[in-house]
């Protein structure tokens, strides 16, 4: 199963999901990343975005885990690097970051392979309104026992974001 393969297609099918993904108001401070991402130098987005990242921006995660670290056509390309990034977004409430990370976990890019994991963040998603969620669990579901289904079920809707 190639499931980041399809959730990238479907993130740079959409040129304006980047643009959507950062939110308007705070775009302040991370125009150099968006720019450098767009322009395909991710040398210059790593620049540009890393201390934002440090300061742990969603936005600047997202972008590092998603474009710059975890696009195999980056020369950056770094799933250990990628992945943790997308974790810790997506634990304090990112939703855009939740469906790439649910393909590292399908598909054990940067973390362990859980398709439990990666339904579960999916449901997550699906939760706080994230676009294109309801083929992506219906493909993780196919891969799982009804327990583990109903157990995620169960832990997704109990999830609260970190707050730190």
């Amino acid at each position: 199963m190639h499931f980041l393969r399809s959730i990238r297609a479907t993130l740079v099918a959409s040129p304006a999901l980047l643009v959507l993904a950062i939110v308007a108001p705070a775009f302040a401070g991370i125009e150099g990343g968006v720019k450098a991402v767009q322009a395909n130098d991710m040398a210059l987005a790593e620049k540009e975005l890393t201390p934002l990242a440090k300061e742990r921006d969603p936005r600047a995660q997202f972008l590092l885990g998603l474009y710059v670290y975890g696009n195999p056509n980056s020369k950056l390309f770094d799933l250990t690097k990628a992945a943790p990034l997308l974790l810790d977004c997506s634990e304090r409430g990112y939703p855009p970051a939740m469906i790439p990370l649910a393909g590292a976990y399908a598909d054990g890019k940067g973390v362990p392979k859980s398709m439990y994991d990666s339904y579960k963040w999916l449901l997550i998603a699906d939760r706080w309104n994230a676009p294109n969620v309801a083929p992506l669990l219906e493909q993780v579901a196919k891969e799982l026992k009804p327990e583990e289904i109903e157990k995620a079920k169960a832990e997704a809707l109990a999830f609260t974001f970190k707050t730190k």
